[in-house]
């Protein structure tokens, strides 16, 4: 027979695993629990910013036919190959025919809830393809933000008569918007595009990368590899660090003092908005960067200098390569960072009303995030429904950008 005290002891130690396996249990259950909410929530936003985008996506439109071949407007097809195509239309009463034709068609009422340019949306369409000028177009023009008002069941009462009435028609309809993705900002909801703010932020985002990543990758190898180990470069390390967690806000003060000063009439221009977020992930690429070299195991070094390589020959030929996944991926965090940010761009201007979209990395430009602000900002339901659209655009942008640092990383990532 066993000892009793023996049998006390299994005992003691039996209980303590079961109590150490039910702890197991329960802390993967907690973790479980943790990323289904996780994935909740995450799905939640997703939907809910999908469902609203819809309408974001789509703008009221009052279509009719115009009749060209009437003889009304009288245009050499010649003519709208050049440059002052619109011109030549506009000359030749190309706006009078469209209000004309939309008359006949929608009443004097629904004619008045053409905005003044949509007209030129007819142009565009006759200097694409000028063989319309001798048949019949279907004009599809964007309706007043009033009557697009209407059609939602908001905005002016009186107007919601009219649109009931061209809905039943089929004169007024809600359509898939392809201009939101190529104008640029507007006044009105009807009007408004994304594609000023996101080549804003492609050209912005461009010069942050171009400025931070040469940088912040030779910082890091030189503080890595070449720089005395002494008080200096301590006190340059903690203030890395230091640089690292500073409100964004402060980097868009130096902008302002620095780079607008040095550049005043640069303002609200991706090159100065690119230089104040470089400055903003230049420390994160030097932090990152310091510690994927530090990874490379010393035998590669030592591996190296044996056969007889120089310290330069060393870093860029084996240490580097080898640590180059691990520095994307800081600077895929730094630049999801920097594209996501508004406060440093909202310092140097980059809020300001811009129509038209860029030429180039100093024409006056904003960026989808203060984009979405500026949209947050109004009241008409229209600019809501049109900014989470630009949310999901932002969203999409920024997927894209990773996934193409996330490849470059496994592209570049070598196991030994």
């Amino acid at each position: 027979m066993s000892d009793p005290a023996t049998l006390s002891r299994d005992a003691r130690i039996a209980a303590r695993l079961n109590r150490r396996y039910a702890a197991e249990r329960r802390f993967k259950a907690l973790g479980f629990v943790a990323v289904l909410f996780s994935a909740l929530v995450l799905a939640f936003l997703l939907v809910t910013m999908t469902a609203n985008a819809l309408g974001g996506f789509q703008r009221a439109e009052l279509r009719f036919p115009i009749d060209f071949a009437s003889g009304a407007m009288t245009v050499d097809p010649a003519q709208l190959e050049g440059a002052n195509a619109m011109q030549v239309l506009e000359g030749a009463g190309l706006k009078d025919v469209v209000a004309f034709a939309a008359s006949q068609s929608l009443g004097d009422a629904g004619a008045a809830e053409l905005p003044d340019g949509a007209w030129r949306e007819v142009g565009e369409a006759l200097i694409d393809d000028p063989s319309r000028l001798g048949g019949t177009f279907q004009a599809a023009l964007p309706a007043s933000d009033d009557l697009a008002a209407a059609l939602r069941k908001d905005g002016q009462p009186q107007l919601r008569g009219l649109a009931d009435q061209l809905a039943a028609q089929g004169k007024l309809v809600t359509a898939f918007d392809w201009g939101f993705l190529s104008r640029g900002d507007a006044t009105g909801p009807q009007d408004v595009g994304i594609w000023g703010a996101l080549k804003g932020s492609m050209l912005t985002m461009l010069v942050t990368l171009l400025l931070a990543f040469p940088i912040g990758v030779l910082a890091a190898v030189y503080l890595e590899e070449y720089a005395p180990k002494n008080r200096w470069t301590d006190i340059i390390e903690v203030s890395i660090n230091n640089l690292a967690a500073v409100p964004s806000i402060i980097f868009g003060l130096l902008g302002l003092a620095v780079f607008l000063a040095i550049f005043p009439n640069y303002r609200s221009a991706p090159l100065i908005g690119g230089m104040t977020l470089a400055l903003m992930t230049m420390p994160v690429i030097v932090i990152s960067g310091r510690n994927a070299i530090k990874a490379v195991p010393p035998s590669i070094r030592d591996a190296a200098l044996a056969v007889g390589a120089s310290r330069v020959q060393t870093v860029f030929h084996h240490v580097l390569p080898l640590a180059l996944p691990g520095i994307l991926t800081g600077t895929i965090i730094g630049m999801a960072r920097a594209l996501g940010e508004t406060a440093p761009l909202l310092m140097i201007g980059m809020r300001a009303f811009v129509a038209s979209p860029p030429d180039g990395f100093t024409s006056p430009a904003t960026v989808l995030p203060v984009q979405i602000f500026l949209w947050s900002d109004e009241i008409d339901r229209g600019f809501v429904e049109r900014t989470s659209a630009a949310i999901i655009v932002l969203l999409l942008f920024l997927l894209v950008m990773n996934g193409l640092a996330i490849y470059l990383r496994n592209r570049f990532e070598k196991r030994w």
